[in-house]
């Protein structure tokens, strides 16, 4: 008798196990613990054989007699269905899912956390859903790069670039591993199908000339805008140090030494550089950028951060506060915290600072590749000058000085 939906589900457990045939060697095994399994006996070369279905209800009736249709075909064709099975099993092991995935438990030993998560994270969300589910010795170039063209057509330019970068890495382990000869992502560049970064664009700052007009406004900044007095100086002290606007906002006291004029930002808060380890960064702070911090520690002073957060002491201002002050001011599209740092840029090498100078004191110089960073003690004493003709320099274009005309004879390199 054939089996039916109402009868199963109305199936006891007994004390012993017991077979309920559905024809054909199909049965549905029932064992005392209650749980019901899909039973396929067969013979191949005159020998008894047995192959599992799956359980019930994962497995239904309808999709248990599917799985014998295909083992009995297979049959017909003088094939062993657990041969079959094995082989099947064996080949979906080395998709190129199940490869990246074993590629991603093993490179992922010792790397952060969160950044592992994010590469398989992309690799879950662009690589997997095209070429996921197949043997990766079938994977091409051209099924690569149709994978990061879709990605790229999203405008993710650059998870594209990551994600074929990566899909390199799991060829290379799976050539390590012999389930492939050769990495299709080595025979193609993405240059060559036309997937590149766009041009890089800079941050919004002044030019030169416009330079006065901001600084006026900064000043009346707290009163015009109703804004808070911190963030004025904030962007005040922004202009005269044109430090990074994260190594501004997150600034802690004991960082400061105001009796050695100086300011050492840690390297942990440094801008990272990959493969390099950071270093710390010394701003030799001006007259004028002493008397911002003189004047911000009677309001922040007994704290942590000399910027702290609004609502919540324990943090340092939000990364947006000065960028919106600027909205606020008229600036929007105009310019922004890091735009401080080009306009410095500018106006010091187009008055003739050395080149170095310059570099060093917006932590850009090439580090050195043995050491891994650079000298961050190196220039001291000329970038000391350079950072009080600097404020000297704000303060005189503001009071109506000409633009672009400090002391015209620059210390020695």
């Amino acid at each position: 008798m054939k089996l039916t939906d109402a009868f199963i589900k109305g199936i006891k457990p007994q004390a012993k196990t017991k077979n309920y045939p559905d024809g054909h060697g199909l049965v549905l095994q029932c064992n005392p613990q209650g749980s019901l399994g899909w039973r396929y006996r067969y013979r191949f070369g005159g020998k008894p054989n047995m192959l599992s279905f799956g359980t019930y209800p994962e497995v239904t009736l309808k999709r248990a007699r599917e799985k014998l249709a295909t083992a009995r075909k297979q049959l017909d064709e003088g094939k062993d269905p657990s041969t079959v099975r094995k082989q099947e099993s064996t080949q979906n092991r080395n998709d190129f899912k199940s490869v990246a995935l074993r590629w991603h438990k093993a490179w992922s030993v010792g790397k952060d956390e969160k950044h592992a998560t994010k590469v398989l994270r992309r690799l879950e969300q662009n690589v997997f859903p095209e070429i996921g589910s197949m043997p990766i010795h079938t994977i091409t170039a051209p099924l690569l790069i149709k994978m990061a063209q879709k990605v790229a057509k999203r405008g993710a330019i650059d998870i594209a670039k990551r994600a074929y970068s990566t899909s390199g890495q799991v060829f290379r382990y799976a050539i390590v591993e012999g389930l492939c000869d050769r990495n299709p992502a080595n025979d193609i560049s993405l240059s060559d199908a036309h997937i590149e970064s766009p041009p890089v664009k800079h941050r919004s700052s002044v030019a030169p000339k416009d330079v006065p007009e901001l600084l006026k406004k900064i000043d009346a900044y707290d009163v015009a805008n109703n804004g808070s007095a911190i963030t004025k100086l904030a962007m005040k002290l922004m202009s005269y140090t044109f430090v990074r606007t994260s190594e501004l906002i997150e600034a802690k006291w004991d960082e400061f030494d105001l009796k050695g004029n100086v300011w050492i930002v840690p390297a942990e808060r440094m801008k990272k550089v990959k493969g390099r380890p950071s270093a710390p960064h010394i701003v030799a702070l001006s007259k004028q950028s002493k008397a911002i911090l003189q004047e911000l520690h009677k309001l922040t002073g007994g704290g942590d951060f000399v910027f702290p957060h609004e609502s919540n002491p324990k943090k340092s201002m939000s990364n947006n506060t000065i960028l919106f002050a600027l909205y606020r001011m008229g600036y929007k599209g105009r310019m922004t915290g890091h735009g401080f740092r080009g306009v410095a840029s500018t106006i010091l090498h187009e008055t003739g600072y050395p080149h170095a100078h310059i570099e060093v004191q917006l932590s850009h110089l090439e580090r050195d590749k043995v050491s891994g960073a650079y000298n961050h003690a190196e220039y001291i004493p000329q970038r000391a000058k350079m950072m009080q003709e600097w404020a000297d320099y704000l303060d005189g274009i503001k009071a109506g000085a000409k633009v672009i005309n400090i002391n015209s004879k620059r210390g020695a390199a």
